[in-house]
């Protein structure tokens, strides 16, 4: 497990100052609202002309994620340097620690980027993950299979997102598959048991490396390995002991994990939740998070202004829920029956990203409902039929 050497309170930005941004995709776009909104300029690295980020920031640099050249450029136009996604290259970053801050060190990007680190570091803080083991063979496979049992779900340690990279494994025959579909000898994988959770939840969590705040506990729900819809809070206007007693356990491992990673900005942390009470870690993301979207309207501070503040090293304010919400993410495959349909319902907050392809299943933008009632919003978001396309 790699060491952990961001241990200081980060550095204070003054206003003016430039943030560097590393991808320009629909996060990269909030955060450099937010940051524009505070005072601070934004200069951002993407491949893609006319991606997101590119219409609110003040640079664009045109490069690949991993082009050495440009990432030196960015680091010297920046006064400190952020990323909007984990598959960042830490060694190419490492290269311009020498001439720019990076607040989110490279540690984190490393624990995140390997779901072995990942797992290894959230069990070494005493909080608990699916039952897994590492694999790189069929034999390793069939012997971990043996121990933790059927299903499982098989998934490589690098890479992969929305479901890509991943493989259920519900029978002895999806195990013999493997070989068929990886070989023999794979790639450094993990072999997760199956949960049996009662739903899905994520919460963030903010700091500026010496202090620490956390959003609401929300719940998730995914369509293909997407998320479609996240409802905030997790339980309701009026929750239950067992929702408080998940509720607590939920800051604590969050606020433990920013505490581990002396964390600057935001953290995404996925969860399950299970019978009892029972709350178990899934995924970490060194960043904000679609499950995170409904806090530019609901909170009073959302969770781009939390990932900047701290990355700036200003002071934090624990972020308070204003109203309940609903955030219903825009695919491919909805765009345009939900711009059409936008008109006629001036309570959908309307974000659209911007992005010039529109792809089935990919991520265009996302609504977003305040109200006490919840499940009355989602109800409604579903009459529309939109959303079973």
């Amino acid at each position: 497990m790699p060491s952990l050497t961001n241990s200081t309170p980060v550095k204070r930005l003054i206003r003016g100052a430039t943030i560097g941004i590393i991808g320009g995709g629909q996060l990269g776009q909030m955060m450099a609202l937010s940051a524009r909104y505070m005072g601070f300029h934004t200069v951002v690295l993407d491949p893609t002309e006319g991606c997101p980020a590119a219409g609110v920031c003040n640079q664009h640099i045109v490069a690949d994620y991993d082009d050495q050249d440009a990432i030196r450029e960015i680091a010297e136009l920046s006064d400190v340097l952020t990323y909007e996604f984990e598959n960042v290259d830490a060694d190419a970053l490492d290269l311009v620690r020498d001439i720019v801050d990076i607040p989110q060190g490279t540690d984190l990007l490393r624990v995140t980027q390997n779901r072995i680190a990942e797992k290894t570091f959230v069990n070494s803080h005493g909080i608990e993950t699916a039952h897994w083991e590492s694999v790189t063979n069929m034999t390793e496979l069939r012997d971990a299979v043996s121990r933790i049992g059927l299903p499982a779900v098989l998934k490589t340690a690098e890479g992969g997102y929305d479901g890509h990279g991943q493989k259920v494994l519900k029978t002895t025959a999806d195990v013999e598959e493997v070989e068929t579909q990886w070989g023999e000898n794979f790639e450094q994988s993990v072999l997760e048991g199956f949960v049996n959770f009662e739903y899905e939840a994520s919460i963030l969590v903010s700091g500026n490396g010496a202090d620490f705040v956390t959003f609401p506990v929300v719940k998730n729900e995914h369509v293909d390995n997407i998320l479609h819809i996240t409802t905030a809070p997790a339980y309701g206007v009026h929750p239950s002991d067992m929702d408080m007693a998940v509720d607590k356990v939920a800051h604590s491992l969050a606020l433990t994990l920013a505490q581990g990673f002396n964390l600057a900005g935001t953290l995404a942390i996925e969860l399950f939740v299970c019978a009892g009470g029972r709350v178990i870690v899934n995924e970490l993301a060194p960043r904000p998070h679609n499950s995170g979207h409904y806090t530019i309207e609901a909170c009073d501070f959302d969770q781009f202004d939390m990932h900047v503040l701290g990355i700036a090293g200003w002071e934090l304010q624990q972020p308070r829920l204003l109203s309940p919400a609903v955030m219903v993410n825009v695919l491919g495959q909805h765009v345009d029956s939900v711009f059409n349909a936008t008109a006629e319902h001036p309570e959908w907050h309307v974000h659209d990203y911007g992005k010039a392809v529109v792809k089935y299943n990919r991520k265009m933008g996302h609504i977003t409902v305040l109200g006490s009632d919840t499940d009355g919003i989602k109800a409604r978001l579903a009459s529309t039929g939109i959303w079973d396309e």
